[in-house]
């Protein structure tokens, strides 16, 4: 069969800015459209010489020009409140010079970039930089590079290093216990990272070893990506080539925005929560948090339709814009215009999912309180959504066990295609509760809403016929009619014999109600597959293995083993005891 794929080149660029190319210190020139205020006549983009205006700057790898990023829409909402805006496509990336690889040169073209904004005639001298994941990224690279007119960024839905967040563990991991490799995300630079233009096409999921569906892609499109190959099948760890870490620089004023929904939420809360504890960043660190996904699809329009899928209507982009654009006009307002006191900002500003925007002094609300609910009935884990394995409010003391199986020729089929934009479709996983290979913990149904604000995650007892195995945990909400949807997800992949007797499966953090009638239920497996690379179920590599192994896990709970889930919990609007009821 022939492998098919479509190239993406550049849009047509913006009628609203000016296109410059902007030298480097290499040589190398970066496309860079300009777009001013209206104020700013005089004939080109780059106006008068009196008209001087605060810089916000995004640097990004998904073309500047194009549907995907709506720049033209997002310039004017920024120009229309006095502040230029500047949009590059990154090196080697659509109509910029250089090679196509990912973050080494972004600390240096993104110094040199803002010494070339503040030395035009329409520039104040003080810039700030906006955008999510990739260019979210690009925004750490130039706090690094410690640039004096850089005086603020709102990095979205991003991290500091993406390469640890798709593959392999944290340095604060203990032994035995790592991360499953996120395929999706090692996947991307296999699309987008091959040369300036983009690659669409589906790998076919069943080719084994893994590996070989991209050396697939590669042989058709005649080229490859060689961050790809730092990465697959052997990790390299590259980030001591990036210089200056940028925990390490000048302390600047971050409005870090989050999404309860977002694949990147987990590191990216990790780096709120290190700056908001580092002296020096402390004092300006600020967070938005909402119910959104990594493609800023709302949780309260979930799944997307036709009226609400801003990614495919204008009227739904333009209804979606203020909640994207605002908050960061808010935050520059105080840092680079100085129109607005610092008090006027909350330190953070968040969402609880199915119910309201509030606010607090810090993350997590100085009034949460940690809950425990402990697993129990395991024998019946494989039963059902509702009258199986156990959510209870006390330990129990009689020891129960499950097991399930990890299948390579069945795998647990991911609950979406595409993770990025989860919200979109929103999916029902009760389904994959029913499976065999899953087992599922449930509470009673609420009779009163159980309000989730901070950090959640699984202490579990478990372990394998397998030297290595993998974990993947779903909370989720059950609805009266039965339908089961996505709280929070956690993963870890664990060496028999290494890892310690308890592992504790971090979920994240979430702002979530869990409506009256509704009730929490975790759900486990050993796969999520295309999002996850499958196990090799051996000491084989899992990117090249040919003949994964079946393995057997074992959850104990109960007695001396007291496997179980902590949430942080706060009473709802109307004071409500969040006491989740025993399962019946």
């Amino acid at each position: 069969m022939t492998f098919t794929f479509t190239r993406v080149g550049p849009a047509p660029g913006s009628p609203r800015a000016q296109e410059f190319r902007v030298r480097m210190r290499d040589g190398i020139r970066l496309a860079t459209d300009v777009h001013l205020p209206e104020e700013a006549t005089g004939g080109s983009a780059a106006g008068p010489a009196d008209a001087e205006f605060p810089t916000v700057l995004v640097r990004l790898p998904y073309d500047k020009n194009s549907r995907y990023v709506y720049f033209d829409e997002i310039a004017a909402r920024f120009t229309a409140r006095g502040y230029a805006v500047v949009v590059q496509d990154v090196r080697g990336k659509f109509r910029s010079e250089g090679q196509t690889l990912p973050f080494l040169r972004e600390a240096d073209d993104g110094y040199d970039t803002i010494d070339w904004i503040v030395q035009q005639a329409w520039s104040d001298g003080l810039v700030g930089m906006f955008g999510d994941s990739y260019y979210g990224f690009t925004q750490w690279a130039a706090v690094a590079s410690q640039h004096p007119a850089l005086r603020a960024v709102v990095p979205r839905v991003t991290t500091v290093d993406f390469n640890a967040t798709a593959q392999g563990g944290g340095p604060h991991d203990p032994p035995g216990v790592g991360r499953p490799v996120w395929l999706e995300g090692i996947e991307y630079y296999a699309h987008y990272w091959v040369d300036q233009g983009l690659y669409e096409y589906e790998p076919d999921r069943s080719i084994r070893p893994v590996v070989e569906q991209y050396e697939e892609a590669f042989r058709a499109i005649g080229a490859r990506s060689a961050w790809f190959d730092t990465l697959v099948p052997h990790f390299t760890d590259l980030f001591p080539a990036r210089g200056r870490h940028p925990y390490d620089a000048r302390p600047v004023p971050v409005l870090h925005c989050v999404g309860w929904f977002d694949n990147i939420l987990i590191p990216h809360l990790r780096d709120y929560l290190a700056l908001a504890a580092r002296p020096g960043w402390d004092a300006v660190q600020y967070l938005w948090a909402g119910a959104v996904d990594h493609e800023n699809y709302r949780l309260a329009d979930a799944p997307a339709s036709a009226d609400t899928d801003h990614g495919r209507s204008g009227a739904a982009l333009d209804r979606m814009l203020p909640q994207y654009v605002d908050p960061a006009l808010a935050f520059f307002d105080v840092f680079l215009k100085g129109i607005r006191p610092v008090s006027e900002l909350p330190k953070v500003r968040w969402e609880l999912g199915h119910a309201d925007w509030r606010t607090s002094t810090a993350w997590p609300p100085p009034e949460t309180v940690e809950r425990t609910f402990w697993l129990a009935r395991a024998e019946r884990a494989g039963e059902s959504l509702t009258g199986g394995g156990a959510l209870v409010d006390s330990p129990t003391g009689e020891a129960s066990s499950a097991e399930w199986t990890y299948d390579p020729e069945a795998l647990v089929p991911s609950d979406v295609a595409n993770s990025f934009e989860y919200l979109h479709g929103y999916p029902d996983l009760s389904g994959t509760a029913d499976r065999e290979d899953v087992l599922v913990f449930s509470g009673a149904a609420l009779t009163d809403p159980l309000d989730l604000a901070g950090p959640l995650g699984l202490h579990l007892h478990v372990t394998s016929t397998a030297p290595t195995f993998d974990v993947f945990v779903k909370l989720v909400d059950v609805g009266p009619d039965g339908r089961a949807h996505l709280i929070a997800r956690g993963e870890v992949s664990l060496r028999t014999g290494l890892a310690p007797q308890e592992v504790r499966v971090d979920l994240g953090h979430t702002g979530y109600r869990v409506r009256a009638g509704h009730r929490l239920a975790v759900l486990l497996a050993s796969s999520d597959y295309p999002l996850f690379l499958p196990s090799s179920g051996s000491e084989d590599n899992p990117w090249t293995t040919t003949a994964a192994k079946s393995s057997v896990q074992t959850l104990r709970t109960g007695g001396a083993h007291p496997s179980r889930l902590t949430v942080s919990a706060i009473h709802s609007s109307g004071a409500h005891s969040c006491t989740l009821p025993d399962s019946p």
